[in-house]
């Protein structure tokens, strides 16, 4: 922000001096970046945050200095003078139709303007901010939205069709000449300020040339009202148009301070250019201009800064900063109104921020010895390390992938009723404009990028946000998952076979043994593929990564990938411990190798052999699946082993033979299986 000595002190009941300014301005939070001479002018570059759109002006400006120094505030006080002529109702017509995009609109109309050259204080001011002088009512404008903050535009009315001004969408391939010369193209969408037959301004941004005030003008309609931000932002970036006016928009303006900009404006112009207002205001939509109240603990605001503040000096401080505050509770609370331009301050710690700004914080003492409070580590944090060291003693690599996607892969990785969760515009981001709903796109790209740099038999993680919105009330759902992805070459069953023993040895460092299941179930589009489930409940996916998709990433290896949900994970941390004493006697193994239909999971085999309830039965161990001759086309042998044993003497093999038995009568029963040879 530039801002002018000259023009601030004269909001200020006495001046300040710029080496006053110089030293004020960076303790309350405002930088002093360059201080230029101009004529008998000092011109600063002023750094202003986000945050505090209120002091992207002179008068903004000034209050902090104000409130600083102690010095009083001269705000500008406008007087449009006597109204003359038709209702503006009979001159101008104004309607919303972009309700969202324009809380608030307002217009009005002054007759008998000359349009000419502006006096000198006039541009003398304006070149020193570095903006040249055009004409007296341009300038009259430019003027006010650096002194308030409030961008207005003026019209030439004789100029706009209808008349009429329409607050709309773009329609696509609608055009508009910018007051720069710029020529532009809406894609559709973009908010803009229409007459009954063009637009005729980039709502929020910049008007156009074709109805702007030139010499012939004499009949003005001038527009000041609030945009959204987001709006106003997403037309700036996507038409590649950056000015005073959307630089302020984009921030936030004060909802109680369009009617008043508008008013100065036309007491300005009166001043410099003639004319009359047309009796009347032409409004649309309403602007919230009452203020909130915050409180804050007067004891709360001396724990956090650190200081011995008296309720008086807190009061003072408050008062200085226009918040009307009000002692409560005998001294222990203070209450304050919030003006309108100050949305900045929400919390009690807003306010106790605001007081160590004007006490200064140079005068928060400080201690020499850091005091330390040793607390343990959030689970959360514990958990998502504990992940880590299991999955990189795997092999695994951690990623850190875009966040964004090309709409037809994001598409193929939604389930049934949802949809994308946001798109961004094709000019920003044309090859990957869609919010991710997975990770394992991501990973895949990650694939094909080391593909290209030569690594091979690759293992990739990433733990990060997914979205997407559900039907059928369309609500956004961000989700942090967790996804994997390695190599499978030769058909892919060993690396399956890998990720699922990757999967289980996780699940029991993280959230505990015995807790995760897999089972067969469609999840495109990998396939074919397997729900994982903790406790029962569904919380993810594993799969093989088909060769379409996996063409789509021209990648040369086959892949199998899982995602699941995070959180889950998170809150199960840490397991609960299991000890389990040392076998004191050996146990007895039985190796059974059972043919069953192709069709038939291993989760199927191993309820099976569970529901014979075999006595002493310890575990039940996957050793392999075999395909090919002599096993008949159509059928697998799946091969298993069980560990039987007694806590107390040694099992002998007549003991254990009928419990094998069972085990095969009850496969054949359930499953159809046969007894390999």
């Amino acid at each position: 922000m530039k801002a002018s000595l000259e023009w601030l002190n004269a909001y200020l009941d006495a001046p300040v001096t710029g080496e006053e300014l110089e030293r004020r301005l960076p303790a309350q939070g405002f930088p002093v970046e360059e201080r230029l001479a101009h004529g008998g002018d000092l011109v600063y570059e002023i750094e202003v945050t986000s945050n505090r759109p209120d002091c992207l002006s002179h008068v903004g400006l000034a209050r902090e200095l104000a409130a600083g120094t102690g010095r009083g505030l001269l705000p500008p006080e406008p007087d449009a003078g006597e109204a003359a002529g038709a209702g503006v109702e009979a001159r101008l017509a104004v309607a919303r139709e972009a309700e969202a995009g324009c809380p608030y609109y307002t217009a009005c109309v002054l007759d008998g303007a000359s349009v000419g050259p502006s006096p000198a204080w006039l541009v003398r001011r304006l070149e020193a901010v570095g903006l040249r002088s055009v004409n007296n009512v341009v300038d009259v404008t430019n003027y006010v939205l650096l002194e308030t903050g409030q961008p207005l535009h003026a019209f030439d009315l004789a100029k706009l069709a209808g008349p009429r001004l329409v607050i709309r969408s773009a329609r696509s391939g609608e055009r508009i000449e910018a007051l720069d010369g710029s020529r532009h193209s809406f894609a559709g969408g973009e908010l803009v300020i229409a007459d009954a037959e063009r637009p005729v301004a980039i709502a929020g941004v910049m008007g156009g040339a074709e109805t702007a005030v030139s010499a012939e003008t004499t009949a003005i309609a001038l527009e000041s009202a609030i945009f959204d931000p987001v709006a106003v932002r997403q037309s700036s970036r996507g038409l590649k148009l950056t000015t005073d006016s959307s630089h302020r928009f984009e921030r936030g303006v004060d909802p109680a301070g369009v009617a008043h900009a508008s008013h100065r404006a036309l007491a300005l112009i009166r001043a410099t250019a003639g004319g009359a207002p047309a009796p009347g205001w032409l409004e649309a939509g309403s602007a919230p201009t009452a203020s909130t109240r915050v409180a804050m603990r007067t004891q709360r605001c001396n724990r956090v800064l650190g200081l011995e503040l008296s309720v008086e000096t807190q009061t003072g401080l408050l008062h200085r900063l226009a918040l009307e505050p009000e002692p409560e509770e005998a001294g222990r609370r203070i209450a304050c109104a919030v003006p309108s331009f100050r949305r900045d301050l929400a919390r009690e710690v807003d306010l106790i921020e605001e007081i160590g700004r004007l006490h200064g914080l140079d005068a928060v003492p400080s201690e020499t010895a850091m005091r330390i409070t040793a607390r343990p580590p959030q689970p959360d944090v514990e958990a998502r390390r504990a992940l880590g060291r299991v999955l990189t003693a795997h092999g695994y690599h951690e990623t850190v992938t875009f966040g964004f996607l090309a709409e037809a892969t994001a598409r193929r990785f939604l389930g049934a009723g949802e949809e994308l969760a946001w798109v961004a515009a094709a000019t920003r981001s044309p090859e990957a404009p869609v919010l991710r709903p997975s990770l394992i796109p991501s990973l895949l790209a990650c694939r094909k990028h080391n593909q290209d740099l030569g690594n091979r038999a690759l293992r990739l993680f990433e733990v990060a946000e997914t979205w997407r919105r559900t039907a059928p009330d369309g609500k956004l759902a961000e989700r942090q998952a967790l996804g994997l992805l390695c190599d499978a070459p030769a058909g892919g069953q060993a690396a399956v076979r890998d990720l699922r023993g990757t999967l289980e040895e996780l699940f029991a460092w993280v959230a505990g043994p015995d807790r995760l299941a897999v089972v067969p179930a469609e999840a495109p589009p990998l396939e074919p593929a397997a729900r994982l489930e903790m406790d029962g409940e569904p919380i993810g996916v594993l799969g093989w990564v088909p060769d379409d998709l996996r063409g789509a990433f021209d990648l040369e290896e086959g892949a199998v990938a899982a995602e699941l949900a995070a959180p889950p994970l998170w809150r199960a941390y840490p397991p609960a411990p299991r000890r389990d004493p040392l076998p004191r006697v050996p146990g007895i193994d039985r190796e059974l190798s059972v043919l069953v239909d192709e069709g038939v999971a291993w989760a199927s085999v191993e309820a099976a052999v569970r529901a014979a309830e075999p006595e002493r039965l310890e575990s039940i161990r996957f050793l392999e699946t075999y395909r090919g001759k002599p096993v008949p086309r159509g059928k697998k042998s799946v091969s298993f082993r069980l560990r039987f044993r007694d806590p107390a003497r040694t099992l002998t093999h007549e003991e254990v033979a009928p419990q094998a038995d069972a085990v095969v009568a009850a496969l054949r029963e359930r499953v159809g299986a046969e007894l390999r040879g």
